[in-house]
Formats: structure tokens, C-alpha cells, sequence
């Protein structure tokens, strides 16, 4: 899969950059801490700017992050109140969980956002609970330009300085992914263990 993602970028170059990260945001086959790490590879090397390929990179994962926010805007969050309320068990979520997530949105839904698209797994998907709850477009865009953007720089950058020992960069994030998939997982087993249905506030 590595060595596919290299031959994209070198026959590609910053469109190959661009569909990848779109690619990884909408159906992430191929994680971004591999895309742009190689991307900024390229760049050492010459084939690309270093500037080139995090506006690439960011373009990319900014087009895949509208497109879950519209598909979540135009769903709603009130059509999920059934699915909700027959399958909260599982999901451990109820209503007022719901409320609960839209109130911190209305409050800290910028900072949400911006740091959640710097956080490897959450950054995939921090679009959707932003289109369900409607954050206001103008802002998702903006917070989710500045994490992604941090991001990608960060990524591409780390790339650009270690040249073809690209390697190095998985043996810090892998660890990290891994930890931040298995606080997931332990949170839900948690919750599942402790969880009760509770009342939304207009139930009241």
C-alpha cells in the first residue's frame, strides 16, 4: 500500500497529495500520517515544493471534511432520535447525551473542531457530529482549515526533515493512533458497563 501511495505522488504529484488526503478523509483506506510524511519526502527530494504539498494535503482533507458535514447537515440530528431511542443501549447514547453534545458545540464548538482535526482517529470524523448539531458553516470551515492545516504542516514537515526515513514517523504516531483507538474502546466498554437511559430536559 506504501509503495502504491508513492507511485501516486511521483506520477501525481500535488493532485496525487490532494486525492489522497481527500480519499483518506472521506474512506480513510490509507491513514495521513503515511500520505504526507511520503509527500514531504518528495519535497526534499525536489519533485515538489514543501508549500505545495501541505496546501495539497490541506485542500484535500478540507474538501473530504465538507463533504461528511454536508451529508451530516442535510440528515439531521432529529432523524437519529428513534435509531436513538431503539438502539441507545448499544451506542450508549441517549437523548440527553445528544443535548449534552450539542450545548458543548454551541459553547466549544470551535475549539472542538480545531484540536479534533489535529487528534489521529477523531480527526476523521469530528465533521459529523459538527454538521448534525448545524455549526455554522463559516466556522466549521475555519477551525477545521486551521487544524488541518496544522496537521498536514506538521506531518509533511516531519517528512521533508527525515527524508527517506519516513519510518521513524510511524513509530511515534503508530503508538498514538493505537492509544487513542484503545481509550475508544475502553471508554465504551466503560460505558457500557455503567450505562442507564436518562431523560432529555424538555421530557422533563
Amino acid at each position: 500500500m506504501t509503495d502504491w501511495v508513492i507511485r501516486l505522488i511521483e506520477q501525481a504529484g500535488y493532485f496525487g497529495v490532494f486525492f489522497l488526503m481527500f480519499l483518506e478523509t472521506v474512506f480513510p483506506p490509507i491513514p495521513s500520517e503515511v500520505i504526507m510524511p511520503i509527500a514531504g519526502v518528495a519535497a526534499a527530494n525536489g519533485a515538489m515544493t514543501l508549500w505545495g504539498v501541505i496546501l495539497g494535503g490541506t485542500l484535500g482533507a478540507m474538501c473530504g471534511n465538507f463533504f461528511w458535514y454536508v451529508v451530516a447537515r442535510m440528515i439531521g440530528v432529529e432523524r437519529f432520535r428513534p435509531f436513538i431511542e431503539r438502539h441507545g443501549r448499544w451506542l450508549t447514547l441517549d437523548w440527553y447525551d445528544v443535548e449534552k453534545a450539542e450545548r458543548m458545540f454551541g459553547r466549544f464548538g470551535p475549539i472542538l473542531v480545531g484540536v479534533g482535526r489535529m487528534m489521529p482517529t477523531i480527526r476523521s470524523v469530528i465533521s459529523i457530529p459538527a454538521g448534525l448539531l448545524h455549526m455554522r458553516l463559516g466556522t466549521f470551515l475555519i477551525w477545521s482549515a486551521i487544524g488541518t492545516a496544522g496537521w498536514s504542516s506538521a506531518l509533511a514537515v516531519a517528512g521533508y526533515l527525515l527524508g527517506r526515513r519516513f519510518g521513524e514517523i510511524d513509530h511515534i504516531l503508530g503508538p498514538l493512533s493505537s492509544a487513542v483507538i484503545g481509550l475508544i474502546v475502553l471508554t465504551y466498554i466503560w460505558r457500557q458497563l455503567t450505562w442507564r437511559r436518562r431523560h432529555a430536559k424538555h421530557e422533563r
